[in-house]
C-alpha cells in the first residue's frame, strides 16, 4: 500500500521523535476531548523534545530551519486565532509540531491531516451516540454542539506522520 511512499524526514530522526512524542500526542488528544483544552505544558514539552532530540538525529543546519517552522506557524496561528478561525491551544500545538515536519512533505501532510480530521470527526461523533460514551461521560467534547476537539486530529497527524517517517523516511 505504501510501497511508493518516500518521505523527506530522515528515518533516523523520525523513529526517536515518534517514540518520544507519542505520549505527548495521546495526552493532547485526551485532554482536548475531556476538557476542550490543550495544556500549555504539553505544547512546551513537545517543542522542548524537538530541541533536545533533533540535534542528535539530524544536521544542526536542518534543525535551525525546522525551528523556523515553529516561528512561522506560531505567527500564522496567532493571526488565525485572532480572526476566530482556530483555538489558541490548537494554534500553539500546531506551532510546536511544525519543526517535526519536513518542508518537502507538506503536500503529504495536508492530505494526512485531512484524513485524520475526517476520521477523528466521524469517530468522535459516532462514539458520542454509542455505549462508548459511558466510558468517559464527563468529557466536555460530547456536549459541545459547534466545537470539535481539534487536538485529536492534530496529534494523530503528527504521530502517524512520524511513524510513517520512521518506516519510509529518507
Amino acid at each position: 500500500m505504501f510501497s511508493q511512499l518516500s518521505l523527506a524526514i530522515p528515518h533516523g530522526a523520525a523513529l526517536p521523535l515518534f517514540m518520544l512524542s507519542l505520549p505527548i500526542c495521546v495526552w493532547v488528544a485526551w485532554s482536548d476531548m475531556r476538557a476542550m483544552r490543550i495544556p500549555n505544558m504539553s505544547v512546551a514539552l513537545l517543542a522542548l523534545l524537538f530541541v533536545l532530540v533533533a540535534p542528535f538525529t539530524m544536521p544542526l543546519e536542518t534543525v535551525g530551519w525546522q525551528l523556523l517552522h515553529l516561528v512561522v506557524i506560531l505567527l500564522l496561528g496567532i493571526v488565525m486565532n485572532a480572526a476566530g478561525l482556530v483555538g489558541a491551544g490548537d494554534a500553539k500545538f500546531a506551532a510546536a509540531a511544525a519543526p517535526y515536519i519536513a518542508f518537502g512533505d507538506l503536500r503529504f501532510l495536508i492530505a494526512l491531516f485531512a484524513a485524520c480530521l475526517l476520521a477523528g470527526y466521524a469517530t468522535h461523533r459516532i462514539a458520542k451516540f454509542t455505549p462508548l460514551r459511558r466510558m468517559a461521560p464527563e468529557w466536555e467534547s460530547w456536549t459541545r454542539k459547534r466545537d470539535f476537539p481539534m487536538g485529536l486530529p492534530l496529534a494523530s497527524t503528527l504521530s502517524i506522520y512520524l511513524l510513517l517517517g520512521a518506516l519510509y523516511g529518507a
